[in-house]
């Protein structure tokens, strides 16, 4: 029942005019006469037990919160079979989706404040014990005040989250086309990364007056979003891609939490920087008509009902698109086929000693045991006197300008120290040294301590680990609340130093810091840094400094940090807007540092004097590649770095090009074999190379292998990610 003008309800709320209906009730503007104020009554007509109860539950929400971006719930009235009300703060203003159709589409200046503001406010719902899910963030829940401020309003599908495993507390479900992501269909569970995507979506759609396509159909693959620069060139490329990123169809594609999305919006534009709770945008105009405040209404937009769906153990299930679902069904059968081929290939190669083995030549046939001539007068030497740890590589060294590729011997011998040279370059055949002595290959951890470090989410949240290779053990390091990953050790193998926080492998790093630890876990050291976000950190050859990446200034460069004055440090690149520099790797001798540079949206390798003079790019791969990840040999003489197709989708590679030699600005692709190699990173003595990859392309684990590329050995088998490897350097004899 409609309540009429100067209604007086529960002898205090009089009636002043209805401001907007629905299936569910009405939502009235009144007088509080006790206080003299105007609020706004909101009404549910519906008496059911789930709907009385799920009013109820939007009261005590509303009630129990205190955020400048949020309405303000002072009452809740139940009258028997008439209804409940809810008083609440009256809300003057126009919402965005009037602002949108009035100008046609927003300015970036104004869509960055109201998206500020918003997380701020979701950051506060998030945040909450326990959280606190809006669910329905689009243009018409976005209010704007006669005086530019901001306000998230309307709860009626808020749903109390309290995590993956247990049962929630969930409000009716109602999905808006375009502005819902496809969990929020009933395929898997929602949680603060739906309404991060919602609110991207709102902001699409702010900026280029057009509701973005929606969240299902793109899962399903039946539709794809429009880049939001197609629709609006006026837009940034910053902010295009934080609010594409923040509507990624998988959740762990978006940005995690409120917080970092503030931080991407605001990075796009440095004239955006306010404290919390102060952003504000231009208000409606005065003759903004009293009619257009009612279509929007007063804090709340009045829906028909919708039957609700109770929390099911589906829901509580993570999100994955049916997309990807078919992608991993393609890579599992791909694997199988190459699987198959392999073993047969290698059935086929085991055959021929024993049914053609004059095929193989007299050498390598001396080295079989069972096919060697009885009157052969090499000793025979028993598995006990072979070499344990001993390991000899040698590579052809003549200089050249062809392309570069790994050529090599692996010797094992009976001396007990390894040596190698380790010069990598192209050569018409390969020369094996003779042996004096035939004796079969032995497998060797070798590669200096034989320990390689990493970053593992076993536990939940990444930490650093040491995997010992001779006891096939691993000890956990770090322990750190937000996590830790990207170590770096000191040249005497010592110390290291790492990033917190760190909650997986993310590109970017926001609000990290750098540390420094004892290998055995103690002495942990923050670095002094400034707020924005440290990381990729790379430890000098002499000890004495730290390059780092930070995004202090407002976009990626290098700095560097003298490790025993931490308040001493050097920022070494100043790149012009929108070109930025990451990934520093220092040169054996420190009097140089191979970097990544973003120029026409791709990644490209340089290198730079230690102070930041002589800037060069060596790599010229065009716009189809990028080209990240540098990695220098331990001799100084050629760097590895990883390439990915910049264009379509393709599994990274690993390139090299000669340290020494710029005339050839062209890489060299090595053949490894393997389905994804990546950050790769030598051992102290230049004979193998960890890395971070699968098997199968799926989980992500670590590895080591000759530098060669034959026999790669698995290091860690854990079902969660493993990345960041890093070998513990052995220091050199004075």
């Amino acid at each position: 029942m409609t309540l009429e003008k100067n209604t007086l309800l529960h002898n205090r709320y009089r009636i002043v005019e209805i401001l907007g209906q629905g299936g569910m009730g009405s939502v009235y503007r009144a007088v509080d006469e006790n206080l003299g104020v105007v609020i706004a009554l909101k009404e549910n007509l519906f008496t059911t037990d789930e709907y009385s109860r799920q009013f109820r539950l939007e009261a005590v929400i509303l009630a129990n919160l205190r955020h400048p971006n949020l309405p303000r719930v002072s009452d809740h009235i139940v009258l028997g079979d008439q209804g409940q009300y809810l008083v609440m703060d009256f809300i003057d203003g126009e919402d965005l989706r009037f602002r949108m159709e009035r100008l046609g589409m927003l300015g970036e200046e104004d869509a960055v404040h109201i998206g500020a503001a918003m997380c701020d406010a979701l950051a506060y719902l998030h945040t909450r014990k326990p959280p606190i899910l809006h669910r329905d963030i689009k243009p018409g829940n976005v209010k704007i005040t006669p005086d530019g401020h901001i306000f998230l309003v309307d709860f009626g599908l808020a749903k109390v989250y309290q995590n993956a495993t247990q049962a929630t507390t969930t409000g009716a479900r109602a999905m808006t086309p375009g502005y819902s992501p496809p969990e929020q269909y009933g395929t898997a569970r929602t949680d603060p990364r739906t309404d991060i995507y919602s609110l991207g979506a709102t902001l699409y759609a702010a900026l280029s007056g057009v509701i973005p396509e929606d969240g299902l159909a793109r899962a399903m693959d039946n539709a794809q979003l429009t880049p939001l620069r197609k629709r609006n060139t006026k837009v940034s490329r910053r902010l295009a891609a934080a609010i594409e990123k923040a509507m990624a169809v998988d959740p762990s594609d978006r940005f995690q939490d409120a917080e970092d999305f503030k931080k991407a919006l605001l990075g796009a534009k440095s004239k955006t920087q306010q404290i919390n709770g102060n952003y504000t945008v231009a208000p409606p105009p005065d003759s903004f008509p009293q009619k257009e405040i009612i279509e929007s209404v007063a804090s709340v937009e009045i829906k028909t009902p919708i039957p609700f769906v109770p929390s099911t153990e589906k829901e509580n299930l993570p999100f994955v698109s049916p997309l990807k679902k078919q992608k991993e069904r393609e890579r599992k059968r791909r694997f199988a086929l190459l699987r198959f081929t392999f073993i047969l290939l290698l059935l086929l190669l085991a055959s021929v000693p024993f049914f053609a083995p004059g095929i193989l030549p007299a050498n390598l046939r001396g080295m079989i045991p069972f096919l060697a001539p009885a009157s052969t007068a090499t000793p025979s030497i028993t598995p006990s006197a072979l070499p344990t740890k001993t390991l000899t590589v040698t590579f052809t060294s003549t200089p050249t300008q062809t392309a570069i590729k790994p050529t090599a011997t692996i010797i094992p011998t009976k001396t007990a120290v390894p040596s190698a040279t380790s010069t990598l370059v192209a050569s018409p055949s390969e020369t094996a040294t003779p042996l004096a002595s035939p004796i079969a290959p032995v497998i060797l951890p070798a590669g200096g301590s034989g320990q390689i470090a990493y970053a593992s989410s076993r536990s939940g949240i990444p930490q650093i680990y040491i995997a010992d290779l001779a006891s096939d053990s691993a000890v956990q390091i770090t322990n750190m609340p937000d996590g830790a990953c990207q170590s770096s050790w000191s040249p005497d193998g010592a110390k290291m130093v790492f990033i917190s926080p760190c909650k997986g492998m993310d590109d970017i790093y926001y609000k990290a810091s750098l540390y420094i630890i004892n290998v055995d876990g103690t002495g942990l050291t923050a670095i002094d840094t400034a707020p924005g976000g440290d990381f990729e950190p790379a430890w000098s050859p002499d000890g004495n400094s730290i390059a780092f990446t930070s995004i202090r200034s407002g976009q990626m460069e290098i700095y560097i940090v003298d490790v025993n004055d931490f308040s001493a440090v050097k920022r070494v690149t100043k790149g012009a807007d929108r070109v930025e520099s990451r990934q520093p790797a220092w040169s054996p001798d420190g009097s140089q540092i191979v970097y990544v540079v973003k120029r026409f949206g791709v990644f490209q390798i340089w290198l730079m004097n230690a102070d930041g003079t002589g800037l060069k790019q060596i790599v010229r791969s065009g716009l189809e590649y990028n080209d990240y990840l540098p990695a220098w040999s331990p001799d100084g003489q050629l760097i590895l770095f990883n390439q990915r197709c910049a264009t379509k989708t393709c599994s990274p590679y690993v390139m090299s090009i000669s340290a020494v030699d710029h005339s050839v600005e062209q890489g060299t692709r090595l053949q490894f074999n393997l389905i994804t190699i990546e950050n790769v990173h030598f051992s102290s003595d230049g004979l193998l190379l960890a890395y971070e990859g699968g098997e199968s392309g799926e989980n992500n684990d670590i590895f080591y292998m000759p530098i060669s590329g034959q026999n790669p050995t698995r290091v860690t088998t854990d079902p969660n990610l493993d990345f960041n490897p890093a070998w513990r350097p052995v220091p050199t004899a004075p």
